[in-house]
């Protein structure tokens, strides 16, 4: 009998998914390869169940005669293990991301053998209802909260890239790219003071208050599905981070990173050339304590900064305030460098990593950005934040279009630097 193979990343069956598996019967045995949680969040989104779960959901479909474990996006690995003489798949992978999937196949059907049956995707309501109450269920708080966390035991290294407004948290949430022959993501989100700050017009020294930062977040919540980190600068009084961490727990942020400075904020990039000044181990393990004796959950979490490198105290200062903070019940430690050379944060990486196995490290690629994320992760980190690259490019390139507008007269010579208005209509769904 020919072996007939499909693959689903699905946390829900329906019709779509049944017509697939009712044509495969047409052409022999049906073997379904479930997506691991790995792969799923590589490429397309987090899973809402477990895998089992959703080994179960196509078992009760009783049209599958076998249930694998498909353990990344690329299929070579399955035509190793089964050597399909048909693989099926709807026609939603002719277009975009998924195309370098569909590339793949074909070409491992041409070199093995075997022919590829694509089915009509099923367009309905009740499919658009199904795949839209995954999307609500994964940006519901009691889901997105805990999934920083759970992306720390199943990612290399978690890449957070900066948002500060729905649309860039959109571009967050759904840029695909093509990396090394696999399909690649951002995992999370990082909303930074610092621009957060820029966006609203107004300089980064704490000006924007709380109330106006959860504004933010609920921008970026409406429209995005992946967990957040906040930026809480200082984390202001002991008396008032409790019950802003109780708050964006409550909310459904993942993490808020605080750093060990004191008095009126200034950006740490600037480091010594203006006065900056660090709170003491005792005082800022007091905030952490209290932070995390506030939370109701175990899901939050509460990452300290240190400023030892910026304000070069050295790098013994940093690993004893580092240690002292994970004993305080810091959830990670964030360790900070303004040098364009990345020797000093691997050096830290390492030295903790001696003594510190399991503690999240997490580092920011502002002035040492020629490390890879690769380097990084085998140094000891787990989170890397790309913390203001757009906000950054946004500028030059607004800036570039209102000086053509004022030279030209007319808008007609700014066209070629502009993406077109239906693109971004289809960045934005519809509800």
């Amino acid at each position: 009998m020919k072996t007939v193979y499909t693959c689903f990343c699905t946390d829900i069956i329906h019709e779509g998914h049944l017509n697939i598996l009712n044509e495969a019967k047409k052409y022999g045995r049906v073997v379904v390869g479930i997506l691991s949680d790995e792969a799923m969040v590589r490429f397309n989104r987090f899973p809402t169940i477990s895998l089992q779960d959703r080994v179960s959901l196509v078992e009760n479909t009783g049209l599958a005669d076998e249930i694998i474990i498909q353990e990344t996006i690329m299929y070579d690995g399955i035509f190793e293990k089964i050597k399909p003489d048909y693989v099926i798949h709807g026609d939603n992978w002719l277009d975009g991301p998924e195309k370098l999937i569909r590339e793949n196949v074909v070409g491992l059907l041409e070199k093995n053998g075997g022919e590829l049956i694509e089915v009509g995707y099923t367009v309905n309501p009740n499919v658009k209802k199904a795949d839209d109450r995954i999307k609500e269920k994964l940006a519901m708080p009691e889901y997105r909260r805990k999934r920083l966390r759970q992306l720390l035991t199943m990612r290399p290294i978690v890449k957070a890239l900066e948002v500060h407004s729905g649309l860039t948290g959109l571009i967050a949430e759904k840029t695909i790219v093509e990396s090394n022959g696999e399909l690649d993501q951002f995992d999370a989100m990082w909303i930074s003071s610092l621009c957060d700050s820029t966006a609203k017009g107004k300089p980064d020294i704490e000006l924007v208050d709380m109330s106006s930062r959860i504004r933010t977040i609920d921008d970026v919540m409406d429209v995005t599905t992946k967990p957040i980190i906040l930026d809480g600068d200082t984390g202001g009084l002991v008396e008032h981070f409790v019950y802003n961490v109780r708050t964006l727990e409550r909310m459904g942020v993942s993490a808020v990173i605080i750093e060990d400075k004191t008095g009126l904020k200034k950006n740490s990039l600037f480091g010594t050339e203006v006065e900056q000044t660090q709170d003491s181990i005792e005082n800022f393990c007091e905030k952490i304590s209290a932070g995390k004796e506030a939370l109701r959950t175990d899901e939050f979490m509460i990452i300290a900064r240190i400023e030892s490198l910026i304000l070069e105290k050295g790098m013994d200062d940093a690993l004893n305030r580092a240690f002292n903070y994970v004993k305080a019940g810091a959830d990670g430690i964030m360790i900070h460098s303004r040098k364009k050379s990345p020797d000093e944060i691997v050096e830290f990486c390492k030295l903790f990593r001696e003594k510190d196995k399991a503690t999240p490290i997490v580092v920011v690629p502002t002035s040492f950005n020629a490390i890879t994320e690769e380097e990084l992760a085998e140094a000891g980190a787990n989170i890397v934040i790309y913390a203001n690259q757009l906000t950054r490019s946004a500028f030059p390139a607004m800036q570039k279009t209102a000086e053509t507008i004022l030279k030209n007269h007319r808008a007609k010579e700014a066209d070629e630097s502009l993406m077109p208005f239906k693109d971004i209509i289809r960045l934005i769904e519809e509800i």
